[in-house]
């Protein structure tokens, strides 16, 4: 049976999720996680973003569509659609110095913290308020995800394209716990819970993917040691697998969300350690950052890590930490490199994270750059197919 994330003679595109925003959007999403904006005024821009962004998707040439996570900030997801869970100004983030970044390497902090101030001054959506359960965890979010459905599934109904995905979140994702009586039984409620959303998003025909920012913290968190978080992934990764039961693995993209930002650094992600675990995950398709220099694997990678049968690889080849639109004759290159690797067939050209955040942060980063990179990428992609199947 052919894989719908691939093709029969060309490699397909696809992204992490999130794409530009519309600085009216952003305005609104911003009134909204203070509390003040009108809700239908509201639901109104966000339909029409996701029109537009599923079009400009298919317009550049993506292959693999998703709604742009036009509807919110993930940051501000899970109080939407989980009742327990509550914001705590002034708590503690765990291991909050930067986490998703290698032990003990040198950070370059002033320009994080300018990274910030600028995404909060030019009006991201960026809430840096602790949440924690502090009760029952139970899905509430049907409406805003029957809206969501809707939406993607009509934008998508006036383009052509290969698929269409929805992103949701990892039960990691959910906050701190202060209610359950272990951490662990908080992951598996946390995942009961929003099986209703990833069973919801399959039924209506479109791929799930998981967004996940915990499995790669695991492995950067300063608190743990390494066979701390090793341990730790095991159990994670168990639990997770337990909330996609019954799920066909061919409908879910798994990313690994990287906590990184627009900033300077020297450090990368011990990605060997991650992509082992990240593998036991039961998806069809694996999504991960691989646009940057410094996250470029070499060959512990291609002798440690083995594909499984089926399965299918999403590099991310652009990058949103940059404003240089990448070379396709370069992206033509790695996708031949992942596809030597892997087989041309297990191949999907995609995006690193965060590309819609970077446009808003950064005053000097237009939204049209960001197409041009996804430009970019389809060009590079479509250049590899032409040398992989001549």
């Amino acid at each position: 049976m052919a894989n719908i994330l691939t093709a029969e003679d060309r490699i397909l595109t696809t992204h992490m999720g999130s794409a530009p925003r519309p600085p009216a959007l952003l305005d609104l999403m911003k009134a909204k996680a203070e509390g003040g904006y009108d809700p239908v005024a509201f639901e109104i821009r966000v339909s029409a973003a996701v029109e537009t962004c599923v079009r400009e998707q298919a317009d550049v040439g993506i292959d693999i569509v998703a709604d742009g996570e036009e509807k919110t900030s993930f940051l501000l997801y899970v109080q939407d659609r989980l009742a327990g869970l509550e914001p705590r100004p002034g708590k503690a983030f765990p291991g909050k110095a930067f986490r998703g970044l290698k032990r003990g390497a040198p950070l370059f902090l002033e320009d994080f913290e300018r990274c910030f101030q600028n995404a909060i001054s030019m009006g991201a959506p960026i809430a840096d308020v602790p949440i924690v359960c502090a009760g029952p965890i139970e899905y509430v979010g049907e409406e805003q995800l029957h809206r969501d459905i809707e939406n993607l599934r009509t934008a998508a109904s006036k383009i052509d394209c290969s698929a269409a995905f929805m992103s949701s979140v990892a039960p990691s994702a959910v906050g701190a716990n202060e209610y359950y009586p272990s951490d662990e039984q908080f992951r598996y409620a946390s995942g009961e819970a929003l099986r209703a959303e990833y069973e919801a998003i399959v039924a209506a025909g479109f791929l799930l993917q998981i967004a996940d920012p915990f499995l790669p913290a695991l492995f950067s968190d300063p608190s743990l040691t390494s066979a701390h978080a090793e341990r730790q992934a095991w159990a994670y990764v168990d639990a997770l697998n337990h909330t996609l039961r019954g799920i066909p693995a061919e409908k879910i993209r798994y990313h690994v969300s990287c906590a990184r930002a627009g900033a300077a650094r020297t450090v990368k992600l011990p990605f060997v350690d991650l992509a082992l675990h990240m593998l036991r995950v039961n998806a069809g398709a694996y999504s991960f950052d691989a646009a940057e220099a410094r996250y470029e694997e070499d060959a512990e990678l291609r002798r440690v890590i083995r594909l499984p049968a089926g399965k299918v690889i999403m590099p991310g080849l652009i990058s949103h930490a940059n404003d240089i639109v990448e070379d396709p004759e370069s992206i033509s290159d790695r996708l031949i490199r992942f596809a030597d690797w892997v087989g041309r067939d297990s191949v999907v050209a995609s995006v690193d994270s965060g590309p819609s955040w970077r446009s808003a942060a950064g005053s000097n980063v237009e939204p049209e750059a960001i197409w041009s990179k996804f430009e970019a990428l389809c060009e590079g992609a479509e250049r590899a197919s032409r040398r992989l199947w001549s």
